[in-house]
């Protein structure tokens, strides 16, 4: 994994700059970091509408009480996407940009949905549990049959 790391990072910039070299001699300077910086401004705003509309699809699952799995695996990838698109370079943007695509996203899921194994543990009871009554107030199993009523100082008086 160190040395894929490695390479990833050796290689990107170095084809980032290759590309820098080459759209800059194509249309100059200025033109080559303003394509970046439209390049970050566009996908932002994609990034944007499509977050908007993501969020909104797991608390739908959430409230419906399934798994949304897919969603969160889009979510890290349109997060991958910003961070690619933040990143200047033309071929980290090519990157983000296909991670923008729905269908993309899609192969990426189908490819890593059968390594990745996704285990969501529920538990629920219909009691609080040992210790508490209905409501959630303590309670001690000598006293349920017994008629003893707890009062507040501010509720009770002398007589």
């Amino acid at each position: 994994m160190g040395r894929l790391l490695f390479a990833i990072f050796l290689i990107v910039p170095m084809i980032e700059i290759g590309i820098f070299i080459l759209v800059g001699q194509a249309i100059g300077l200025w033109l080559t970091l303003g394509g970046v910086v439209l390049t970050a401004l566009i996908g932002s705003f994609i990034i944007r509408l499509q977050g908007i509309s993501l969020i909104s699809e797991i608390r739908q699952m959430t409230a419906a009480g399934t798994l949304p799995a897919r969603q969160i695996a889009d979510g890290v990838m349109l997060a991958i996407a910003g961070a690619l698109l933040l990143t200047p370079g033309y071929f980290t943007d090519l990157l983000g940009f296909l991670l923008l695509v729905p269908a993309v996203r899609t192969l990426i899921y189908t490819a890593l949905k059968s390594r990745i194994s996704v285990v969501a543990g529920f538990s629920s009871t219909k009691s609080p549990g040992p210790g508490f009554g209905e409501r959630g107030a303590p309670y001690s199993k000598h006293m349920e049959d017994a008629e003893t009523v707890d009062l507040d100082e501010d509720h009770w008086r002398d007589k």
